[in-house]
């Protein structure tokens, strides 16, 4: 009988995998236009689902929504014949060699089944729409739906009777039920109820797991042994609790797993319970004729892969097809689907995690109106800070979610280099990267922030490592003997150089002697430097040209040392800007050196290493994002690998200091090498960036 039926199972795999299936029933339009809106969901079960796929596919049909639709279901059905392509390459050996490691995966996860643990679902009834009613008691008895004619957020039992649901259009909405009524969202409602109801969850367990504004996960284990009540009679008793207190009903599930209890909650749906006792006979007899689509984590799109190809519509056909999946799936997947089968799930209380992104996101009717568009990414960069502040978080990166009305998803991003968490900076980074995208015509904006300081691993501090200002100040350390620290460290205090408010010119920890918010040792940035006209940047960020001698305290004219120390370091720099370490040429030169053309790359570079910005757009050094609308921030990121450039190479000269040190005989050798490059007429200029610094502060 066992080779029997291994035979039966065998054939009806190989028909499976060559698509062998009866199509000589052609499907009407309607019937094959499968969408989110067409699915049951609980309060649907006497719906006439064909009266309702029909009306869908009528309202949809020639919309950009039907269109964007047809494009996924044509993807959808290309990976289905892929996977069946593959299938149907499968041979009898392989399959059984597959299925022998399907067996030994169900034996493995069997060791796993955790039976000690009770886990409750908890799931509020039609939760935004019973909200609204308990507001508006008149509503009461009537089909209503919360959101609009664009978008429903959810619909009450009254109107899921006429295939209303959540996520679908209203207008769609509207010609299933002509006499539905519509209610706005009303956010801070739910949640000020949703707060109510999680006040009654942290009596149960203090560590319940919310999974969103309307349902959460409860380990009742320990409740149900300090109180030596069941699970069903705790479930029934918050239920009752949470009705009291906010005069919303709940429904409960209750299982060995947060799986089963999730597929519970759902079978006596509104205001029930339903409880599978912790015994792995009961868990297997239940799981066995369950539909795949009620598992949580299994779509509309897997629904139809295991379906089509494989032949899979229930949880224990998952076990009996286990060879099919471990052929045609990797082993996390097929795992999952396995344990699916077994009726398995978490039951460990999961570890707490810090958040890794905070979002908003807004829905609307489709519109090009750019007012429009500011307006609604002011508002969610306010709902956004609200948020952040709450949480005591500053991110880096910033996200902007689009929906075109063709319901093309867009996101563009941008890391920063400091944090933010207030509506002023989030709405004027969010503001650029909406302009780069106008015109357009949207039904969706969302922002997202995330890179939280909270993330950032404290290092210790080393202390061997200089700043960039240090570095530039002390000098070389191969170059000691040739001025004295201390000397150095008086220019630091000298308002003529450092910090000066009267020239104007400021060094930061990380700005690579900038001028202007631009690189000193971007010769491009300096077309005029001739003996008597130099340009520095004041601290606003501006250029300020000197064609003529200062003024003096009466307005005479006066030509003081350190302006001409300056005049005189930056003609040198200029007469060769090659030869410096780290050195940045205009976007046309390194674009040239690259052969790379002008629109592909921004950026910096030096002689071995490039900054280039990949698709006029990531950092080709760190990867960063940052559009080319943001100049300031950009800037600010060249000088940042300038930094880190300089560091590399004082660390290389410390290096060769110590190797003289250790090899007088290479280093007299290298002397000699050094005099020889320096009599080349070919040298003449050179300038490194720490003696140019040494020198300009010998002159003052």
């Amino acid at each position: 009988m066992e080779k029997e039926k291994e035979k039966e199972k065998e054939k009806s795999e190989k028909s499976i995998c060559s698509g062998d299936i009866d199509h000589t029933e052609t499907p009407r339009p309607w019937q094959s236009f499968h969408t989110v809106y067409t699915n049951a969901k609980a309060g649907m079960d006497g719906v006439d689902k064909e009266k309702v796929q029909r009306i869908v596919y009528d309202m949809s049909k020639g919309s950009k929504y039907f269109e964007n639709e047809e494009r996924k279901e044509a993807f959808m059905r290309q990976k289905i014949d892929n996977m069946r392509a593959q299938c149907a390459k499968l041979t009898p050996t392989a399959i059984s060699q597959y299925q022998k490691v399907a067996d030994r995966r169900i034996l493995e996860l069997e060791t796993k089944r955790d039976l000690s643990r009770i886990w409750l679902h908890v799931d509020m009834d039609a939760f935004y729409a019973a909200v609204e009613t308990l507001s508006n008691p008149s509503l009461k008895g009537k089909p209503m739906a919360v959101g609009g004619m664009s978008m429903i957020s959810t619909a009450n039992y009254e109107a899921r009777r006429f295939g209303v649901r959540a996520a679908m259009p209203g207008f769609i909405a509207r010609k299933l039920c002509p006499e539905l009524i519509f209610v706005p969202v009303d956010f801070k409602k739910y949640t000020y109820y949703s707060d109510l109801t999680r006040k009654v969850f942290q009596k149960y367990d203090p560590n319940f797991m919310a999974a969103s504004l309307d349902e959460a996960y409860l380990d009742i284990t320990d409740v149900c042994k300090e109180r030596s009540m069941t699970s069903g009679e705790i479930a029934k008793e918050l239920r009752t609790t949470v009705f009291e207190e906010t005069g919303l009903t709940c429904s409960a599930g209750v299982g060995s797993n947060r799986l089963l209890a999730k597929v519970c909650s759902d079978i006596n749906k509104p205001n029930g319970q339903f409880v599978l006792p912790n015994d792995r006979m009961a868990v297997m007899t239940f799981i066995s004729s369950l539909p795949i689509r009620k598992i949580g984590g299994i779509g509309k799109v897997t629904e139809h892969i295991l379906r089509d190809v494989l032949g899979i519509n229930t949880c224990e056909d998952m076990l009996q097809k286990g060879g099919l999946l471990c052929a045609l799936f990797s082993r996390s997947t097929a795992d999952f689907f396995l344990s699916v089968g077994l009726g398995l799930g978490q039951t460990e209380i999961p570890q707490v995690r810090s958040r890794k992104s905070i979002s908003n996101e807004r829905t609307f009717s489709s519109t090009e109106d750019e007012a429009s568009f500011y307006q609604k990414l002011a508002d969610l960069a306010e709902m956004l800070s609200v948020d952040m502040q709450k949480e005591g978080l500053s991110g880096r990166t910033l996200t902007l979610k689009l929906k075109t009305t063709t319901f093309e998803v867009r996101t563009r991003a941008v890391t920063l280099q400091n944090y933010i968490c207030s509506s002023e900076d989030i709405l004027k980074y969010a503001s650029k990267l909406l302009k780069a995208e106008l015109p357009v015509s949207l039904r969706l904006i969302g922002l997202r922030l995330s890179q939280f300081n909270a993330d950032k691993v404290v290092a210790p501090a080393d202390p061997t490592q200089k700043t960039l200002t240090n570095f530039l100040i002390s000098g070389d350390a191969s170059r000691e003997s040739m001025v004295d620290s201390s000397s150095m460290s008086s220019i630091v205090n000298d308002h003529h150089f450092m910090n000066d408010t009267e020239t104007g010119f400021s060094m930061g920890s990380h700005e690579a002697c900038s001028y202007g918010g631009r690189d000193l040792l971007d010769s491009s940035h300096f077309p005029d430097l001739e003996d008597n006209n130099c340009a520095i940047g004041n601290n606003d960020g501006e250029m300020q040209k000197f064609h003529e001698p200062l003024n003096g305290e009466n307005g005479n004219k006066v030509n003081t040392p350190e302006r001409k120390s300056c005049q005189n370091a930056l003609s040198e720099l200029k007469a060769d800007s090659s030869s410096v370490p780290f050195a940045f040429r205009s976007l046309d030169e390194e674009n040239k050196k690259a052969n790379l053309p002008d629109d592909d790359t921004v950026s910096s570079s030096n002689q071995g290493e490039l900054l280039l910005w990949v698709n006029d757009y990531k950092c080709s050094l760190c990867g960063i994002e940052l559009p080319p609308c943001f100049v300031e921030e950009r800037q600010e990121h060249f000088d940042f690998h300038l930094a880190e450039r300089l560091q590399k190479e004082e660390s290389r000269c410390d290096t060769r200091m110590l190797r003289h040190r250790l090899f007088p005989e290479d280093n007299i050798a290298s002397q000699r090498k050094r005099k020889k490059q320096r009599a080349s007429p070919k040298d003449k200029g050179h300038i490194p960036i720490d003696l140019f610094f040494v020198k300009s502060s010998q002159n003052f």
